[in-house]
């Protein structure tokens, strides 16, 4: 960053040493062990820098080095603290390495290529070819600064927020592997407790909706917005909107291969909102009425590439106490598939050192592990960024200690199985290709779809075995740590997301693929079923989904976890719609299922058929069930309760255009499973035969309940060939959860500008309710419940909110949020405007708490 735009000079001065040998760079002499688990660094021989910037200039400019001559291929090149560097050229020779402990700025006036094997970001004379840890004399652990530097701050400007690569101009860092290198490692770019900035021309869209159906042949596609900023020669994606079942993979060359129908094609015009496509399209695409696909842009002005993506490709890391951020860059071809921790964008073990930085608008390409991966990190921001194909999981929060990370309006397309990574910090990960996959609930996902997936659009997931123990550190609001069991933690927000043509659309997984799905001897199923550990939230803090879209999926939604609430879920053309539920205290809430297959609401563990507490559902509609073929029902009856009053309980249903040849209540699945145990499990229609008179519905296989005396009778097509009901009275409908908000909001400033003698103040402060109020310096900020700008759509909870205030004098900002239930931060977010760089968010981005 500019210091001097907040008055900020370094906290020393930097003697510039005049002479024209080489500077001895040091080497890491052994394997070090990287925290997390992540793969270790390797040895390196002796390396020299062979030439140093001398003074502040241009790159080009043969009198800012100190050998008076420009770098060249295969030198290791040192950008001195203190001196400033104007990258100015577009060079094809190869810079071996280069490490920035200055600044070194790309120019704005011409179009730029950085050829490069390692380039790292550090104020530190110490350097190695190790293309991940980084190199500091003193106060460093695995490879990770503990502390704030002091002194100048290294930085690596490729455009800033307020002054970005302008439209029309290219920026591009080109990763080359070299021999000598270690695979794992290099190439690589690394930002060691520096500043690394990479900023393209901003886009107020990077991703829509179509507006009209899209026909295989038609060679135009019509959008449902305006998307400025695009232009002529640009790379767009149409996104699949068929789906074709599953059990292979969309990646080219997989063993097992089904085409892919998300398209890649090139802009030739642009006519308002309608684009000419280079070349028609294959396969038809909805853009019409409630269920459309989607047309995201690629191309950015800011390009991060591998040079060889056939071979060794290149990725990208911040450690702790860095400072920066990404918007509107293109990451192509990264990603070391099978190698833990070298992904395109990595926030490696950061802690809390850079809360409010943003990845935004970006597009990662082709990458063959991860897209953004947020590993021990915390109150990132991750925005109206396009996913397209993932070898493995795409956005991912690695460990399950993340908490209050914001991930809104994201498109994920294309994440394929990969192969189980070694040294994992949660070993349970299979690593099957998830769009969106994290461990932790206290985390927002707003506004995010996940698009033709090999296994998931959404995946949370936390589990106990012998291998894991799910007992973890957690930062609390007011910056201390508690050990808690993250299985506990509720899905804090997860809102207005949406998944269409995966394999899967959501899974909650909390130890539930440990139970049994398939019908075994009675005993062996009743143990095994009871061994399941089934530790979740509680009632007062239930896992919340709201307003969750699902469409041309193989299933929809698993909700495996004990305590949750559904509001507002929307599935249609899938084969399975609410499939293998735990159900213990679970509420579901404004439901509607249409066009779906033999399973829309499946029994209690599927082919367990068992559950252990009760479950309610208020405002059901079923609506276009056709003839599967075996009449399976709509709604399939858990035989077996394993908890004492194990119920269910309907109300406000309504059946729409289905085949009344399936029965609304009965036994079913593709197997029907005899009970193992003694009790079975009843059903209630509340206020069906009017009010408080109410249907209770039971299986004839239910002997404690069947005969009863209650006079059971059949009802087709409510009930069907082993389904009963008999009307009752005195029966409450019951309300399981009693969710109880008593976590503040999170609050990050993502923005600080000089206005004159005044600052403006920008952030983001996302909450599980209603944002009541912020607070910058004790001055309330002006508060915007701003759409989701690829979707056009608002999500409660989740505000932009700006402030003009002087500039403080003690050099501080504070800003803290309440919530409509009361909850202030004890803590919010401390931004330090008097350090040299570092915690600070001049010209938009900075670091972290003090």
């Amino acid at each position: 960053m500019d210091r001097h735009c907040f008055g900020i000079r370094p906290a020393a001065v930097v003697t510039v040493l005049v002479f024209l040998g080489c500077l001895p760079c040091s080497v890491a002499s052994s394997a070090v062990k990287h925290s997390g688990g992540h793969s270790g660094h390797g040895s390196h021989r002796q390396v020299e820098f062979s030439i140093r910037s001398l003074q502040s200039g241009a790159w080009s400019n043969p009198q800012t080095w100190n050998l008076k001559r420009v770098p060249k291929d295969g030198d290791r090149v040192l950008v001195t603290a203190g001196t400033r560097v104007e990258y100015d050229v577009q060079e094809p020779q190869v810079i071996r390495l280069l490490q920035v402990a200055g600044t070194l700025r790309f120019s704005r006036e011409k179009d730029t290529l950085l050829n490069v094997g390692i380039l790292k970001v550090q104020e530190s004379d110490q350097c190695s070819e190790d293309g991940f840890a980084c190199d500091f004399d003193a106060g460093e652990t695995d490879g990770e600064l503990q502390a704030v530097p002091d002194g100048s701050v290294a930085t690596l400007d490729v455009g800033l927020p307020h002054d970005p690569i302008p439209a029309g101009r290219t920026a591009r860092i080109r990763l080359h592997y070299l021999e000598g290198f270690n695979r794992d490692d290099a190439p690589a770019i690394a930002c060691c407790s520096a500043r690394m900035e990479l900023h393209g021309s901003p886009l107020p869209r990077t991703w829509v909706k179509l507006g009209t159906d899209a026909k295989a042949k038609d060679q135009s596609v019509t959008l449902n917005a305006d998307v400025a900023g695009w232009s002529v020669g640009d790379s767009i994606i149409v996104t699949a909107t068929d789906w074709q079942g599953g059990g292979s993979s969309f990646r080219a060359g997989a063993r097992s291969h089904r085409t892919p129908q998300t398209e890649e094609r090139r802009i030739s015009a642009i006519d308002g909102r309608t684009l000419t496509l280079d070349q028609p399209l294959k396969f038809n695409h909805a853009g019409s009425g409630e269920f459309r696909g989607e047309v995201a842009l690629l191309t950015r002005n800011v390009v991060i590439e591998s040079a060889d993506p056939a071979g060794v490709r290149g990725h990208t890391v911040y450690h702790r106490s860095s400072s920066g951020g990404i918007s509107y860059a293109q990451f192509a071809h990264l990603g070391k598939e099978g190698v833990l921790g070298r992904y395109p964008i990595h926030f490696h073990l950061v802690g809390d050192t850079m809360r409010g930085s943003s990845v935004r608008g970006v597009a990662v390409v082709d990458s063959h592990n991860r897209w953004v991966t947020i590993h021990n990190t915390n109150h990132l921001v991750v925005r109206d960024c396009v996913g397209y194909q993932s070898v493995g999981h795409g956005y991912f929060l690695e460990d399950g200690t993340e908490v209050g990370n914001l991930l809104a309006g994201n498109l994920g397309v294309q994440s394929y199985f990969g192969p189980r990574l070694k040294n994992l910090a949660l070993p349970f990960d299979d690593n099957a290709g998830a769009a969106f996959w994290w461990a932790n609930g206290r985390n927002t996902l707003a506004g995010n779809v996940g698009v033709e997936n090999d296994q998931y659009a959404f995946r949370y997931d936390m589990k106990k075995s012998s291998q894991f123990d799910p007992a973890l550190p957690l930062q609390n609001a007011d910056g201390t740590q508690t050990v808690v069991d993250v299985r506990t933690i509720p899905i804090w927000k997860f809102e207005a997301n949406e998944a269409h043509t995966n394999f899967a659309g959501m899974v909650v997984a909390a130890n539930g693929d440990h139970q049994p799905d398939a019908p075994i001897e009675d005993q062996r199923m009743l143990e095994a079923i009871r061994a399941v550990d089934w530790t979740g939230p509680d009632a007062k803090h239930p896992h919340v989904i709201r307003n969750f879209t699902v469409w041309n999926a193989h299933y929809a939604f698993r909700p495996q976890s004990p305590s949750m609430l559904m509001d507002g879920l929307r599935i249609d053309r899938t084969e399975y719609g609410v499939y293998r539920p735990a159900f213990d205290n679970h509420e579901y809430r404004n439901v509607h299922l249409s066009r779906v297959g033999s399973e829309p609401f499946n029994r209690g563990m599927d082919d367990a058929s068992a559950q252990v507490g009760r479950f309610t559902v208020d405002g059901l509609k079923l609506e276009g069930m056709r003839n599967d073929g075996q009449y399976h029902p709509l709604i399939h009856m858990t035989d077996n309760a394993l908890g004492a009053g194990a119920d269910a309980h309907f109300r406000n249903v309504s059946v729409v255009g289905c085949d009344p040849r399936r029965p609304v209540f009965n036994r079913g699945g593709s197997t029907r499973v005899d009970p193992f145990v003694k009790e079975g499990v009843p059903y209630f229609i509340h206020n069906h035969f009017g009010p408080g008179r109410h249907a209770k519905l039971v299986s004839t296989k239910a002997a404690d309940l069947y005969g009863d005396g209650s006079g059971f009778r059949a009802e087709p097509p409510l009930t069907g060939d082993e389904s009963r009901l008999a009307e009752v009275a005195n029966i409450e409908f019951p309300r399981l959860l009693d969710p109880t908000d008593d976590l503040p909001p999170a609050t990050l400033i993502t923005d600080v500008r000089s206005q004159g003698e005044n600052l403006i103040v920008s952030g983001a402060t996302h909450d599980n309710g209603d944002v009541a109020g912020i607070l910058v310096n004790g001055l309330p900020a002006k508060a915007s419940m701003s759409p989701m700008p690829s979707q056009e759509q608002t999500v409660t909870g989740i505000v932009h909110w700006q402030i003009i205030l002087p500039r403080p004098a003690n050099g501080t900002l504070v800003a803290v949020a309440s919530d409509a239930a009361g909850n202030v931060e004890p803590r919010g977010h401390r931004l330090s405007l008097t350090r040299a760089g570092h915690n600070s968010r001049a010209q938009g981005h900075g670091s972290g708490n003090d």
